[in-house]
């Protein structure tokens, strides 16, 4: 009996130690709180977010990443990267524009943006806005977001698991 018991506690911790270097370094659950991702993605959806691949290459044009909020850490938003170093971002006349070229977005909810000034990302930084660019605390408020470190990614959300009916690897582009 001792021994069964023994045997018992030894899988519970080895589960327990296997459950936490999962989240920890390879899968995490994020619910989506708020609209700044829509129509890509809705308030409450229910995604997985995988930390693996930023392990060996760094966040491009179009994933959509999880990051920790720069003025409170402990909370996360969902993003779009829209550009990585060296890039210059700029919005006038209600078009973004990389490196000088106007960007054809067909996943934004509105195609009406405040002007937003030139500015090139820096290294080891992207630059994220939410799909609701109206709706949404993002890289052009250089208080409460700014440029985002690489270090403050979470990881890529990569597949919705709730609402069931939406279930599904989520598309870069709105649904």
């Amino acid at each position: 009996m001792v021994k069964e018991l023994i045997e018992l506690g030894k899988s519970i911790i080895i589960a327990m130690v296997a459950a936490f270097l999962i989240i920890t370094f390879v899968f995490e659950t994020v619910n989506v709180d708020g609209l700044s991702m829509y129509p890509t993605l809705h308030n409450n959806d229910k995604l997985i977010v995988e930390k693996v691949s930023y392990y060996f290459r760094k966040p491009t044009y179009g994933d959509i990443v999880v990051i920790k909020y720069p003025a409170n850490p402990k909370e996360k938003f969902i993003k779009r990267v829209i550009g990585t170093p060296g890039d210059r971002i700029k919005i006038e006349n209600n078009k973004l524009y990389l490196n000088g070229k106007e960007l054809t977005e067909n996943y934004i909810f509105e195609h009406r943006m405040e002007d937003f000034n030139e500015v090139t990302i820096p290294d080891n930084t992207i630059f994220v806005m939410g799909d609701n660019r109206n709706n949404s605390l993002d890289s052009r408020d250089s208080e409460k977001v700014g440029f985002v470190n690489y270090n403050m990614v979470v990881g890529r959300a990569t597949l919705r698991v709730y609402p069931f009916k939406d279930a599904g690897k989520i598309s870069l582009k709105a649904n």
